[in-house]
């Protein structure tokens, strides 16, 4: 049978979350403590692949297991066992067929700018004192609602089959003292929220002008692109699925 996790996490402490050698992974983490608790090896999979140091206010994960258990009681043992930086908020069964990446059907993220120094959470936002012309970032991200090909904000060397990806929506919105980017689409390449944001930023500095970001995606370049931004400012807030995931 299929089960769904939903959770959360602080990314601060680790690589990522997808498994790799010598370095620890939330999935390792959560893998190692299901197996545990189930007496058996359980493989999770993720609705995707967050960089080292990004957070996850809302994630998906599935896992298969034939083990009888009590959701509620899985939950209680699961969020005693794992680090105070992970938290399961839900377990459901699913279909047998559904999977937590490839039936998303949309991500959103946001990324933290603090416009003024803060003692209490400069480990979890972007400090940024400079002045920014938000209208022109705003007018830049809405440039990215007309493209598809992303070619030139992924990672280098990234396998992937396609750098398509549909984008939703693009904003500014100043909160407080805080600068917020939100960004939803159907998928992301890796570190692509994390670049867009370092080109924007580089036209709200006057650094670039709002219509270079044509020749700029047209390029399929990553080199033409701004500095992508710490991770450790950057969360993926919510994953939405089809209604007909779940199990009637």
């Amino acid at each position: 049978m299929r089960y769904f996790i939903e959770l959360s996490y602080n990314g601060s402490s680790y690589h990522g979350w997808q498994n790799q050698p010598n370095v620890i992974s939330v999935q390792q983490v959560i893998e190692d403590a299901l197996s545990k608790l189930l007496k058996e090896n359980i493989d999770i999979v993720g609705a995707g692949r967050t960089d080292t140091g990004v957070h996850a206010i809302q994630m998906f994960a599935h896992f298969d297991t034939n083990v009888q258990f009590s959701f509620e009681n899985l939950k209680f043992k699961l969020n005693s066992f794992l680090p105070k930086d992970i938290a399961i908020h839900n377990i459901f069964e699913v279909r047998d067929d559904a999977h937590a990446r490839f039936d998303a059907l949309s991500r959103t993220y946001k990324y933290r700018i603090s416009l003024k120094k803060n003692v209490f959470d400069f480990n979890n936002s972007y400090v940024l004192k400079k002045k920014l012309d938000i209208d022109k970032m705003n007018q830049a991200s809405k440039i990215l609602l007309e493209y598809k090909d992303f070619k030139c904000f992924s990672r280098s060397n990234t396998d992937v089959k396609t750098y398509n990806c549909v984008i939703e929506l693009a904003e500014w919105n100043i909160n407080g003292e805080e600068l917020v980017f939100t960004i939803k689409a159907n998928r992301f390449l890796r570190n692509m929220v994390r670049a867009i944001v370092g080109t924007i930023i580089d036209i709200g500095k006057g650094k670039m002008k709002v219509d270079e970001i044509h020749k700029i995606i047209a390029s399929q370049d990553r080199s033409n692109a701004g500095t992508s931004v710490p991770g450790y400012a950057l969360y993926l807030t919510k994953i939405e699925y089809p209604n007909q995931l779940t199990k009637h």
